[in-house]
């Protein structure tokens, strides 16, 4: 990593319960949030986002909100992300069926019509070179109201947030999902 973790004792006791939940659901604490936690104010602000996203009651479901948040890790090369995000795709789809062909999407039949204009809208949000253009959005629009396309968005724009926080700082994958 290019950047150093403090050790837990460093942080401020108000992060400590971030990081125990942490560990009671992984298993581990995740290094990117103790290197977001060196700033504490920016940490809460990336928790409190990434709860909204990824809450039970979301219009996106779990399956597909993992979805998204693979290819875009895949798209900016984040070991981390691509690590984390894959083991709950698998936990969420049950089998790595998807996350086995997801980088190939376009020629897999495994994806229905929904995932695949949510992976190309992801894409075209993803990529620099590449524009959502009114044809995609009207297809999208098939599938979501305005309200779920732009918490879609939202998802997308987060996960390129933290996919290049993790890529630029060359946090290392933490062993959650074994990939073949």
């Amino acid at each position: 990593m290019r950047v150093s973790i403090k050790r837990l004792r460093e942080y401020p006791w108000i992060l400590r319960p971030f990081f125990w939940n942490q560990k009671r659901r992984y298993g581990a604490i995740l290094q990117p949030g103790l290197l977001w936690a060196r700033v504490p104010k920016l940490f809460g602000a990336v928790a409190v986002l990434y709860g909204v996203l990824d809450r039970k009651s979301s219009p996106l479901s779990p399956v597909l909100r993992s979805l998204v948040t693979v290819r875009v890790s895949q798209i900016n090369c984040c070991r981390f992300c691509v690590d984390i995000n894959s083991a709950t795709l698998a936990q969420r789809s049950g089998s790595m069926d998807k996350v086995e062909r997801l980088a190939q999407w376009k020629a897999s039949d495994l994806f229905d019509e929904k995932e695949k204009v949510v992976l190309e809208y992801t894409e075209a949000v993803t990529y620099s070179d590449q524009q959502v253009t009114d044809e995609l959005m009207e297809r999208l629009k098939s599938f979501f109201d305005d309200d779920g396309i732009v918490e879609l968005t939202g998802l997308i724009a987060f996960q390129n947030l933290s996919s290049k926080f993790n890529s630029a700082l060359d946090v290392p994958p933490q062993g959650f999902c074994k990939l073949p």
